[in-house]
């Protein structure tokens, strides 16, 4: 889907109608009686947004494989494969280690990503994207209430793309069932899913050393990207899971009393999930070292995971919502197809069991909102905690300003503790200490001014990956302090019919020099036309995107670990990524056309998402969104 979680729903007109009249706009329904109003997108924690079928600057840069704005991200150089990142975000939200292998879980949907529906009609919606050789993306969603009370859900996203460089292919599937429960009295919730999902890549390590100088130069020979001989052609590592989820509620008090002020919910929610990484290798290659077996190259790895979750909110008008929870945890982390290595020292799984306590404030109106949680793992094995708090003030009908406050203490994902391979180096066990991260931010929101973001963070024990003096990626734990310190700032506004959207980001890095790297500077600028035409049958949007981020020692990639490394031997930066684009809305189908890095091969040669992986060169894109209300 998709949407835009910044749309205020008291504010949102009736895209369904916009640009067409009143009177027009209802022979796009069968039922009559459906406003757009009544389309709702339930997100993981509540919070409520509609169908939103017009077409912004933001939907232009959400129209790719993550449905997402990728800002602080950088592309592979195929679609599906994996991102570098421009800047550092805590994103670990759990007391619990994380499964490995994070640079496959971009496009991984977690609990938090899957939303539900409530539709008066049935709800379709087709994307489509042109990819890079032999192959398409597409993300396909069809949504409907069999009553007023049960929705059901099924969508799936499937991409197949050849890429330009030699074994480089990616073939990805995520599908998803949902289902969203409201009984008659409102007073009993039930919300499911069932998850499936298949990320598949071919590794070929990269572009070797000694051709980087022939694609910097822009040799005539290599234009032809599939003529690079990349350092192997026989590895491919995959990333599936499954996941059952089922979360219901039921509030004790009288619904239809509408004295009532107070009211008291009871909630359980249950989630099994089983996730799976595999690195396979026809043959061994000295560009991982040594191995115990020269053959097939078999590595697995895998994470089963279950939680039981318990709690109680209550809910009073005037002095806000309380909520409390017990939840249980059990991980089992273990590898397949290594017992008979006999890699004596090396546990070969990890079991982790135990539970969590956890608190919630949260008060509310039209002004501004607080929020508070906190969480603590009182678990034998398992140690951390997490306390929060955000207040949201409006200060008017434009201005809006949020603050928010985070500490938590975590342990590294599974990678960092344990991991086994058939290649000699790649075999360690650890026992890191846990990561703390404080984060601070404040952020200002107008749609006459600007918006503007200030974060700090300050982290201890980060762990990280890098090579060693033997050449070799190890995991490593920095024990001192780093500081970040991240300043954004956007804003558009327009000429007439032209308009200029601009978005630039500072970041400095304090105390964690070659542990973590970033570039100083992110910026995105776009200058567009934006018009109806032809009576208003057609609207289109039409300019060019500039993007750019200063030069820094950029993150390697390791695709046996599927992580990223440090490296602090090559800047990689500094080269302009420029785009033509053309989106135009006829009806409810949007339309994206766009010329993408146009200025490639006159810019000059020195891109790339990674050292040894070049970014894409200039190509045409298609791409479109077409919502159908039956």
């Amino acid at each position: 889907m998709e949407l835009n979680n910044d749309i205020n729903l008291s504010g949102l007109s009736d895209s369904i109608r916009n640009n067409y009249g009143d009177q027009k706009s209802t022979r796009l329904l069968k039922n009559l009686d459906a406003k757009i109003e009544d389309y709702l997108i339930i997100n993981h924690y509540g919070d409520t947004i509609i169908v939103d079928t017009s077409l912004t600057i933001n939907k232009f840069h959400k129209i790719n494989y993550l449905r997402n704005d990728n800002f602080e991200l950088i592309p592979f150089s195929n679609t599906g494969h994996t991102y570098n990142n421009l800047s550092y975000n805590s994103t670990n939200s759990q007391l619990f280690p994380s499964f490995g292998s994070r640079a496959k879980h971009y496009s991984y949907m977690e609990i938090e990503d899957v939303n539900y529906y409530d539709m008066p009609t049935p709800f379709t919606e087709l994307m489509y994207r042109s990819v890079f050789e032999q192959g398409q993306l597409l993300d396909a969603l069809y949504s409907v209430n069999t009553n007023r009370q049960f929705n059901f859900t099924i969508s799936r996203k499937g991409l197949r793309s050849l890429g330009n460089y030699q074994h480089f292919l990616t073939s990805t599937s995520n599908f998803k069932f949902s289902t969203n429960y409201n009984s008659k009295n409102k007073r009993y919730k039930l919300r499911t899913h069932y998850v499936s999902q298949k990320l598949f890549a071919e590794q070929n390590g990269g572009i070797r050393d000694e051709d980087i100088l022939d694609f910097e130069n822009g040799t005539d020979q290599f234009l032809d990207r599939s003529v690079f001989d990349p350092y192997f052609e026989n590895a491919d590592n995959e990333l599936s899971g499954r996941r059952y989820y089922i979360d219901n509620s039921y509030n004790l008090s009288n619904q239809n009393d509408s004295i009532r002020t107070n009211s008291l919910v009871i909630g359980n929610t249950i989630s099994y999930e089983k996730r799976y990484y595999k690195f396979n290798q026809s043959s061994a290659n000295e560009y991982f070292g040594d191995s115990y077996n020269l053959s097939l190259i078999d590595d697995k790895s895998r994470l089963r995971s279950f939680l039981f979750k318990i709690g109680a909110d209550y809910k009073t008008k005037k002095i806000g919502d309380f909520g409390v929870s017990l939840e249980y945890n059990n991980h089992k982390y273990n590898f397949g197809n290594l017992d008979s290595l006999n890699i004596s020292g090396f546990s070969n799984s990890i079991k982790y069991d135990g539970m969590i306590f956890s608190g919630s404030y949260l008060k509310s109106s039209d002004k501004f909102k607080i929020n508070a949680n906190f969480s603590s793992s009182i678990a034998d094995n398992v140690s951390g905690n997490s306390l929060g708090g955000s207040l949201d003030y409006n200060l008017n009908e434009d201005i809006n300003i949020k603050g928010n406050i985070s500490l938590s203490s975590h342990q590294p994902n599974y990678n960092f503790s344990l991991f086994k391979s058939n290649y000699i180096s790649y075999n360690w066990e650890n026992n890191f200490e846990n990561i703390e991260n404080r984060e601070f931010n404040v952020e200002f929101k107008s749609n006459k001014y600007f918006n503007l973001r200030l974060d700090y963070l300050d982290i201890k024990n980060y762990a990280y990956f890098t090579k060693n003096n033997l050449n070799v990626v190890k995991p490593f734990q920095h024990l001192d302090n780093i500081n970040i310190i991240k300043f954004r700032v956007s804003r558009e506004f327009s000429i007439n019919k032209f308009f200029f959207d601009n978005q630039i980001q500072y970041q400095k890095v304090s105390n964690g020099t070659g542990v973590i790297n970033l570039p100083e500077l992110i910026a995105r600028n776009s200058i567009y036309f934006s018009s109806h035409l032809l009576d208003k049958a057609v609207f289109l949007q039409t300019g060019f995107s500039f993007s750019y981020f200063s030069k820094y020692y950029m993150n390697s990639y390791d695709p046996l670990l599927s992580e990223f490394y440090v490296q602090n031997s090559k800047k990689i930066g500094g080269f302009p990524l420029m785009d033509f684009f053309v989106n135009a809305k006829i009806q409810q189908t949007r339309l994206y056309f766009k010329l993408e890095h146009f200025n490639s091969s006159f810019t000059g040669y020195n891109f790339y998402s990674a050292p040894n992986y070049p970014y894409r060169d200039f190509s045409f894109r298609f791409g479109l969104v077409w919502n159908f209300f039956l």
